[in-house]
């Protein structure tokens, strides 16, 4: 019959019939509340060999002891990884990798900074490219403009044509008893007088 642990983080592989990884190690008996049990199990043993070997058995299960429950599987975790960078830099250890993480970042980031800065150059010169274009086609056309207007001057527009004087008004009036009476005067009783003279003497055309 296997052992039952009430408390296990998931995703772990549990030790149900044999010895965990550390007692295993240590040559004793896995007892039913083995601190080690939920978080080195037999399939990997060595990471509790790393640990082992650089923290000590019994500091390792003080610190998992000391921390919450719920936070035993990432301590032990971080714990593999310490033990791990320490046997592989053990002047450094894990400190060596921050500061080889932290250089790349630094290295990353003064690169980003610099295609930032060709960016920014790139759109600079593409501006004043086209600026320098619309320039240059502007002059392009004002000169071509000025060469045609010297070359064939505008032509003036042809002179009006001149007015015909208006054809004279006939007025045509009625002739009037006045005008009528102007032209025309009946004789008067002096020549009456001068008739009835010439008949009443007799005057001889003959001699």
């Amino acid at each position: 019959m296997g052992r039952r642990h009430i408390l296990t983080p998931p995703g772990l592989i549990l030790n149900t019939i044999t010895p965990c990884a550390a007692c295993k190690l240590l040559r004793r008996r896995c007892a039913e509340e083995c601190p080690f049990s939920p978080y080195f199990s037999p399939h990997e043993p060595q990471k509790f060999a790393a640990v082992h070997k650089v923290f000590g058995a019994s500091n390792v299960s003080k610190m998992l002891m000391e921390v919450p429950e719920s936070q035993r599987a990432d301590t032990a975790n971080s714990l593999v990884y310490e033990a791990n960078l320490r046997l592989r830099d053990p002047v450094y250890g894990c400190m060596g990798a921050i500061s080889a993480l932290h250089q790349q970042i630094q290295s990353l980031q003064i690169e980003l900074n610099s295609l930032r800065a060709e960016i920014i150059k790139y759109k600079y010169r593409q501006a004043t490219n086209s600026n320098n274009t619309i320039t240059s086609t502007n002059d392009s056309v004002l000169a071509s403009e000025t060469l045609s207007s010297i070359v064939a001057p505008p032509s003036q527009p042809p002179p009006p044509l001149p007015l015909m004087p208006p054809p004279p008004s006939v007025v045509v009036s009625s002739p009037s008893s006045s005008s009528i009476s102007s032209l025309y005067t009946p004789p008067t009783s002096s020549s009456t007088g001068y008739s009835s003279n010439i008949s009443s003497v007799n005057v001889p055309y003959f001699d």
